[in-house]
């Protein structure tokens, strides 16, 4: 502390390397467990321009009603890492593939999509979280924020959730161009922004459970366990699967995807723990139950 307190003062920010999925999620005492959420959830801050088009971004969408915030991740270099390929044509699975390959820090190269896809590993694509928003009884009307960057396909990939959904908006949709140009090209700042839609909407759907869903999931809980449907993919792309193949009519298909996700809509519940395996156990930032007392 000796050390650091001088740099802190001096440099107002530390990055401290290797402190990321590494840290303790538990055995720590509770004082230090406090400590750690009050310095993620109240003392850190973005930057003054990034907070203040998160409220406007906030503000514009509050004033048209509630709203869901949709972490639809389904960028290219996301489906190009996870190998996910569900509903790719053969030339943009090759395409994804060949991204894979040219990132020689991404280790997994020979990857089973239909495999990993059906064991819950794969985000939902635009056309299955359409029909599993709808099937969760969200209403055509339902104001729908994307916190997301490009949807690999484009728009053609979203024609089913903006038919189903029409009230869909972007920050790009609700900023100025003027606005966002400095955030042109810097993709964590773009999704700084999201991330600032996603803690204070009314509802929070990530289609995958990445770092951003993660983050914040935990958020919302500090906040007051603010309404977040985690999906449980493993069991949703089965039914979704029968559903689409005619095997399972949409009267069944809803009742069973309510009953799926009855469980998952963001209550109180321990943090899961694996002693002996900590990096598969739950993020601690994903559920800091210690301090949610």
């Amino acid at each position: 502390m000796l050390q650091i307190l001088p740099l802190v003062k001096k440099h107002k920010v530390i990055h401290f390397s290797k402190t990321d999925s590494r840290l303790a999620n538990n055995g720590l005492p509770l004082w230090l467990q406090s400590i750690r959420c009050r310095v993620n959830y109240e003392a850190l801050k973005f930057t003054p321009l990034i907070e203040r088009l998160g409220r406007e971004l906030v503000n514009i969408l509050q004033k048209k009603g509630p709203f869901v915030a949709l972490h639809l991740r389904y960028e290219m270099d996301m489906l190009a890492f996870s190998g996910c390929t569900h509903g790719c044509s053969d030339e943009e699975a090759a395409q994804l593939t060949k991204m894979r390959l040219a990132y020689p820090w991404w280790k997994e190269k020979v990857i089973n999509s239909v495999q990993k896809r059906l064991d819950g590993l794969c985000p939902l694509t635009p056309e299955e979280t359409a029909l599993v928003l709808k099937a969760l009884g969200f209403q055509r009307d339902t104001q729908i924020y994307i916190a997301a960057g490009e949807i690999y396909g484009g728009n053609q990939r979203m024609d089913l959730l903006h038919t189903t959904f029409p009230n869909i908006v972007r920050k790009e949709m609700l900023l100025s161009q003027e606005d966002l140009k400095l955030f042109q090209n810097h993709s964590s700042q773009m999704a700084a922004l999201d991330y600032l839609v996603a803690i204070n909407s009314d509802v929070f759907v990530p289609t995958y459970d990445g770092n951003m869903a993660k983050v914040v999931s935990g958020h919302r809980r500090y906040l007051g366990y603010r309404k977040t449907i985690l999906l449980d993919r493993q069991k949703l792309v089965g039914l979704l699967d029968q559903y689409n193949n005619s095997t399972l009519d949409w009267v069944l298909f809803a009742a069973r995807v309510q009953e799926i996700e009855s469980e998952l809509m963001g209550a109180p519940r321990q943090r899961k723990v694996i002693a002996e395996r900590p990096k598969e156990e739950e993020y601690f930032y994903a559920n800091p139950v210690e301090c949610l007392a």
